[in-house]
């Protein structure tokens, strides 16, 4: 195969910078929360890209969007490119969004140099991957890939209490096409690193061999509402203390075992009521452990389940693991690890392994069927912040790895 094709640089410069413009943050990133009007937004813009380049689009029920370029044997399981075009509350104007319209492009320069290719290749934006309204992370491909029901999926709520089903039809974006079900060929995702492993290196590509073992958990805590002022502290059952003293036990567990590059956090706190003068009667915080080795993040958890029952006791409250929910225990498959690398070598782009330490949909599409990823750099490591940024010059490599890549798969 030729080694002089080549994306459309400025083309998707361009089209990353019209995203940009949807749902713009106040330091210049971005707020695009799913089933919002932002994410509606952007979902209309991708809309009208696909229908421009003549790629049929179809929605399924849980909103997550599929661009198609057919190939001369249809009946042939396709090729699919994805990530996501919904961000943080306060996010960058690439994380996801990147391979997206890196998917997009790969479409339009196969238009452009007229090559036709066996299999269908499709692009999906999937719905809320970030996880910053509806938890857990990655919630569509989740379902999608057969490991939780759309129904479950549909009844989660955010912190207003709205149902993920009742946001979709707000937005005006639930699907006729079933979720899930179907037999994919491969699975692409690039996706910026989110780290500063490739940006200090000078390496312009990262090949994915797997995740950091990762869990969620959602901890509730009950108490009783009273009046800060005559009630005595004997008598105090603050929801709020209690979930601190969890948060406290999360952050320490986390500096206990630094050393092995595992994390803890607490990530968010929801109060009732979270007002001035009165104890919370009831308080759920949101925390997530992460480590490069099982073995570490079980010993985790352990530790903060055995920290619960004296947080309990000295906040005079009762707490438990309301909800939890785990990824990153696989590895990315064999196969397409090594078609990235030979295409590499062929085109002489540096590349280096990296283990991802977030999560990303194609953890879930792995489950079904052969998935990889492919990192690009990421100025600093920032991310999850508006000053999230990136070139367009290391980008490229990256980019053209996925156009090579995607291409041989579709034709072999």
């Amino acid at each position: 195969m030729t080694t002089n094709l080549s994306v459309n640089g400025n083309r998707l410069w361009d089209t990353l910078m019209v995203s940009a413009g949807i749902g713009t943050g106040p330091r210049g990133g971005l707020r695009r929360l799913t089933l919002t009007e932002p994410d509606r937004l952007v979902r209309d813009q991708l809309k009208a890209w696909a229908e421009e380049g003549g790629y049929p689009l179809t929605v399924d029920g849980l909103g997550n969007m599929v661009l198609r370029r057919a190939g001369t044997e249809p009946d042939l399981p396709p090729v699919v490119i994805g990530s996501h075009l919904d961000t943080q509350w306060a996010g960058g104007r690439f994380d996801g969004i990147l391979g997206v319209l890196a998917g997009l492009e790969v479409l339009r320069t196969l238009d452009d140099l007229g090559i036709a290719t066996r299999r269908t290749i499709e692009v999906v934006n999937w719905t809320n991957e970030e996880g910053a309204r509806f938890s857990p992370p990655m919630l569509c491909s989740l379902a999608w890939s057969g490991q939780a029901t759309p129904d479950w999926v549909e009844n989660r709520r955010d912190r207003d209490g709205i149902r993920f089903g009742d946001a979709l039809d707000g937005i005006g974006y639930r699907g006729p096409e079933p979720v899930g079900g179907r037999t994919i060929d491969a699975y692409f995702e690039l996706h910026i690193e989110q780290g500063p492993a490739l940006d200090r290196a000078g390496v312009p590509v990262g090949i994915v061999t797997g995740g950091y073992p990762s869990c969620g958990m959602r901890i509730a805590v009950e108490g009783a509402t009273a009046h800060t002022g005559p009630t005595p502290m004997g008598e105090r059952h603050n929801a709020l203390v209690g979930a601190a003293m969890v948060a406290v036990a999360v952050n320490d567990i986390g500096w206990a075992h630094a050393d092995t590059d595992a994390k803890a956090t607490a990530a968010r706190l929801d109060l009732v009521p979270n007002l001035p003068g009165t104890l919370s009667e009831y308080a759920e915080l949101f925390i997530d452990m992460r480590a490069p080795e099982l073995e570490t993040l079980e010993t985790m958890k352990a530790s903060l389940r055995a920290a619960l029952p004296d947080c309990a006791a000295r906040s005079l409250t009762q707490i438990s693991i309301a909800e939890e929910w785990g990824f990153g225990v696989f590895s990315f498959d064999d196969g397409l690890i090594g078609t990235l690398r030979e295409t590499a070598e062929r085109l002489g782009i540096p590349t280096m392994d990296l283990r991802s330490q977030a999560g990303h949909d194609a953890y879930h599409v792995a489950r079904v069927a052969p998935a990889c990823m492919i990192f690009t750099p990421c100025r600093d490591g920032i991310t999850h912040n508006e000053a999230e940024d990136i070139s367009l010059e290391p980008t490229l490599p990256g980019v053209n790895l996925l156009l090579h890549a995607a291409l041989a798969r579709a034709n072999r």
